[in-house]
């Protein structure tokens, strides 16, 4: 996909950053992301307008039981719905490494929370309006509104445009405003990406992507297909996970489970409902539900071509970031997954917040061009894909703490770093019970000093 522009002023070369001012900010989405932007844009002295297009923050932790006309979201013209939750989702994660550094994620007392460690996908949603509440980031949020077209004008401007659809009435009211930046906040768990099969077009059975999952072959091994083949095996005769990531020992029926098989990955399938994998093992199977992750997705955006997405690579983005040419008045907040979201976010936020007041300098466009080549380069000497651009994994906290750097900032700490490597290792060794057995209380009790820390600083 590329996203264009006819506007033939984009791309002029960037002047030096004045002193420190306050700028007019758009944000785009009032997820975690966004409202770690609108608090940090703030916090600089900025003046922020978060455009939301639901009625409420929490971007895709706002639950739904609504699904998608199109079961797997191929369809353009299909109502689409905002959120890839499941109703028994919890967290893969402790609350205490899944928080914002500025504000824990604690277990509280207020009727109908979840304390459990590993809550609910509904205590987080509670969590993320704790936090709007404690930093009144909800004045800043313009409810209802769908952003349909961000583009540069006069130079270096933004025009934001955006409409209020009544859905009672269908009646739009479209409304354009100027701002000197944009943030893009809008997430990427709506887009699904679908796995190319081999005479699918012929299939008999059902297709679905983990997208539209509420309440079977699985194609992935990610978090959701890992989640979710639990919950079907409950109700399946049979459930088989195909994925190109199984070690070959790994092949068989899944320890523990009398209904659970994994397969290598799906070599093609046919009319009579037969599904071949590549090691030439067949079943006949009634659904195959894509586990395949989801498309980066800006269709709001246009930057004449020098923005583009090309196997799911958002570039060129200078630490996933910003685009050269158009920084520090455009830039990515929470590209890079197989991380821990919310800090990685905050350290994001707090860099883009400090750049655009002048406070902390910008690389140079060339040298930030040169960054991109090489980091580019080395993906490719790795054998890695393309997409895979935006996967950090292991090397997030070295990431954080390179922008901690930049900003100023305290690094991560060293309890969240240990507390997650020591879940990842448990998760791993016992999946069905890493959420609720653990062996890690002195982290947790280096957790919860450092949050005591920062109570005291909050009261003061």
């Amino acid at each position: 996909m590329i996203i264009t522009n006819p506007n033939p002023t984009i791309g002029v070369p960037r002047p030096a950053m004045p002193t420190p001012i306050s700028r007019t900010v758009a944000v785009i989405g009032a997820g975690a992301a966004g409202l770690s932007a609108a608090l940090e844009l703030r916090r600089e002295g900025h003046s922020v307008v978060v455009y939301e297009r639901e009625t409420q923050i929490g971007g895709t932790w706002a639950y739904t039981p609504e699904t998608e006309n199109d079961p797997i979201g191929l369809d353009p013209t299909r109502k689409i719905v905002h959120t890839s939750l499941y109703a028994s989702l919890r967290t893969n994660l402790p609350r205490e490494v899944m928080g914002f550094q500025a504000y824990p994620f604690t277990a509280t007392e207020k009727p109908g929370r979840d304390p459990r460690r590993f809550p609910g996908h509904r205590e987080v949603l509670d969590y993320l309006r704790d936090f709007a509440e404690e930093f009144q980031l909800g004045e800043l949020v313009r409810f209802g509104r769908e952003v349909f077209h961000v583009g540069l004008i006069d130079h270096r401007k933004w025009v934001v445009k955006s409409k209020r659809v009544n859905w009672e009435l269908e009646e739009e009211e479209e409304e354009n405003e100027s701002f000197d930046a944009v943030v893009v906040c809008n997430g990427h768990y709506t887009e699904p990406r679908i796995a190319e099969i081999p005479g699918i077009d012929e299939w008999p059975g059902k297709q679905i992507h983990s997208h539209n999952y509420r309440v079977v072959v699985l194609i992935g091994s990610s978090a959701s297909a890992d989640d979710i083949s639990r919950d079907i095996a409950k109700v399946a005769k049979q459930v088989h996970i195909a994925s190109r990531s199984f070690p070959i020992g790994d092949i068989g029926k899944l320890s523990g489970h009398d209904n659970i098989w994994l397969q290598s990955m799906i070599n093609s399938v046919r009319k009579d409902g037969a599904v071949c994998f590549q090691d030439g093992n067949t079943i006949y199977a009634d659904i195959i539900l894509h586990c395949t992750g989801y498309k980066y997705h800006f269709p709001f955006l246009e930057t004449n071509d020098i923005l583009t997405v090309e196997e799911n690579r958002v570039g060129p983005l200078y630490k996933h970031v910003f685009p050269p040419t158009l920084a520090p008045w455009l830039s990515f907040v929470g590209l890079p997954w197989k991380v821990v979201p919310f800090p990685l976010f905050e350290f994001q936020t707090k860099w883009i917040a400090g750049v655009l007041s002048g406070r902390i300098p910008l690389e140079s466009t060339e040298e930030m061009k040169a960054d991109i080549e090489a980091f580019y380069s080395s993906l490719e000497e790795s054998g890695i894909p393309k997409r895979y651009t935006h996967k950090i994994g292991d090397q997030q906290f070295e990431y954080n703490d390179l922008l901690a750097a930049k900003s100023g900032s305290p690094p991560t700490e060293e309890w969240r770093k240990e507390m997650y490597f020591v879940t990842g290792r448990r998760k791993r060794s016992t999946p069905e019970t890493y959420r609720d057995q653990w062996e890690d209380q002195d982290l947790i009790s280096l957790a919860h000093q450092c949050f005591d820390k920062l109570n005291i600083a909050f009261k003061a």
